[in-house]
């Protein structure tokens, strides 16, 4: 099953897809079980609740088709950003590869639908893609014992670009690097929330394309640090909310690699994990 959220900004309603018996996907209405995909819902046991009333035929369908869809999780708390967790990206940005994570965060109100228009921020000249693997927090995280216990506080996956303006991420940064991950609709998440237990996140496809040119084509398995390890470390330092993401790193194929030009106003970018869905970006000028 895939949890979604549509309808105009600031008044999504949940759904969720599912295939049914003939293995037509269809949409069900989930306001009769929540108002919102909440961290609170997650942590409450929401995503076993709509397998049930699914597996029961309780939820009524209803018609996606010209919906807006927005991030398949309400207003997380915090997302959490891990840098360079890929070898061959920290290889295209001049960096070794790193021996512990690298952490930055993103403010809340950088989530965007995922295919909204995007902006390019004033005064940018080198705003940037990234196609990540986002972890959705599902139940409190707080000095885990080991990478093993982190399976417990996983609620599912999400595809996620993690847009960056360059500039202002390393040349103005003063030595951090959230100048340049905050400008508005900078996290677009989505389009689904798809259940931890139905993912292999050690073994996906990510992808992107900027006006239909292939950028980035590479797998988790190259993560440096992967999923469970990351929620374990991170535990260690600060505590997860439910419903807070973690965006997990990019592989190499960006334009801070030099290989190929920076966004400007007109062009489109797509990106796409294996199983999680794609997304699509025109870009505007701020």
């Amino acid at each position: 099953m895939k949890l979604v959220r549509y309808g105009a900004p600031g008044s999504e309603k949940p759904a969720v897809l599912h295939l049914n018996g003939d293995g037509t996907e269809h949409a069900y209405d989930l306001s009769t079980l929540t108002e919102d995909t909440t961290g609170n819902f997650l942590a409450a046991g929401g995503l076993d609740t709509v397998r049930k009333a699914l597996d029961a035929g309780e939820l009524q369908p209803i018609e996606l088709d010209g919906e807006r869809l927005g991030a398949p999780v309400a207003r997380p708390s915090a997302i959490i950003c891990v840098g360079m967790n890929y070898a061959e990206h920290a290889a295209e940005s001049g960096s070794a590869p790193p021996t512990v994570p690298i952490i930055f965060f993103k403010t809340p109100n950088t989530v965007a639908g995922p295919d909204d228009e995007a902006y390019i921020p004033r005064n940018s000249t080198k705003t940037d893609w990234e196609v990540e693997l986002g972890v959705v927090i599902g139940k409190r995280a707080s000095y885990l014992d080991s990478p093993e216990q982190a399976a417990e506080h996983i609620a599912g996956y999400l595809t996620a670009n993690d847009l960056s303006e360059r500039t202002f991420q390393i040349e103005d940064s003063g030595g951090q690097w959230s100048k340049g991950k905050c400008a508005p609709g900078f996290s677009p998440l989505g389009p689904w929330l798809v259940p931890a237990a139905d993912v292999d996140a050690n073994n996906l496809r990510l992808r992107s394309w900027v006006n239909g040119e292939p950028r980035q084509d590479s797998t988790t398995a190259d993560m440096i640090f992967p999923v469970d390890f990351l929620v374990h470390h991170l535990s260690q330092y600060l505590t997860m909310e439910p419903g807070d993401i973690i965006l997990t790193g990019t592989p190499q194929g960006v334009a801070l690699s030099g290989k190929y030009p920076y966004l400007k106003a007109g062009d489109v970018v797509e990106i796409e994990i294996e199983g999680l869905g794609r997304q699509r970006q025109a870009f505007a000028q701020a």
